[in-house]
């Protein structure tokens, strides 16, 4: 499995992802469509954002690969645009990273 994980404060579930056998591709800063082909979108199985200021990745993500399971993992909410394209949202107060990754990899 191949996992992109968008923002900076994703560090705790990337880590978790890898220990759990993902191939983790991390992303920091404004993530555009090119930054996301370079990173391997289209053959990606999972984008996890952690940066709600980077939300937007996730539609642009669904552009280069509609199959790739998107996942907020922040406890800062999403922009309203965004729910209609993601899978799943996740506030880590709620669920921590070991418990998220262990699902998602599954």
């Amino acid at each position: 499995m191949h996992a992109l994980v968008v923002g900076g404060a994703g560090t705790d579930i990337a880590d978790a992802l890898e220990a759990e056998g993902v191939d983790v591709t991390r992303l920091e800063g404004v993530v555009s469509g090119d930054r996301l082909e370079d990173a391997g979108v289209a053959d990606a199985d999972l984008l996890v954002v952690a940066d709600s200021n980077e939300a937007t990745a996730v539609p642009v993500a669904h552009e280069h690969n509609p199959d790739i399971r998107t996942v907020a993992y922040t406890g800062d909410g999403v922009p309203e645009f965004i729910k209609g394209v993601l899978d799943l949202t996740v506030d880590p107060a709620l669920l921590d990273a070991t418990a998220v990754a262990e699902e998602l990899a599954a």
